[in-house]
């Protein structure tokens, strides 16, 4: 067995490929952070009027 390990040489083709594999990986990463985002803003936002409401009609009771 050999100690040394042999590198395989990339040729530039394959080395655009890879490029442009990264780079829709990484346009379909930050579209799904954005999709989550969003939906987590939209949330919170509910969640947010109905607190608001329900301390309203708290308020509104005493």
């Amino acid at each position: 067995m050999s100690d040394t390990f042999e590198r395989k040489t990339i040729t530039p083709a394959e080395r655009e490929a890879r490029k442009l594999f990264r780079q829709a990986d990484a346009v379909k990463a930050m579209t799904e952070h954005e999709r989550t985002q969003k939906a987590f803003n939209e949330n919170r936002e509910r969640l947010k009027a109905l607190r608001l409401a329900r301390e309203a009609e708290q308020t509104a009771e005493k």
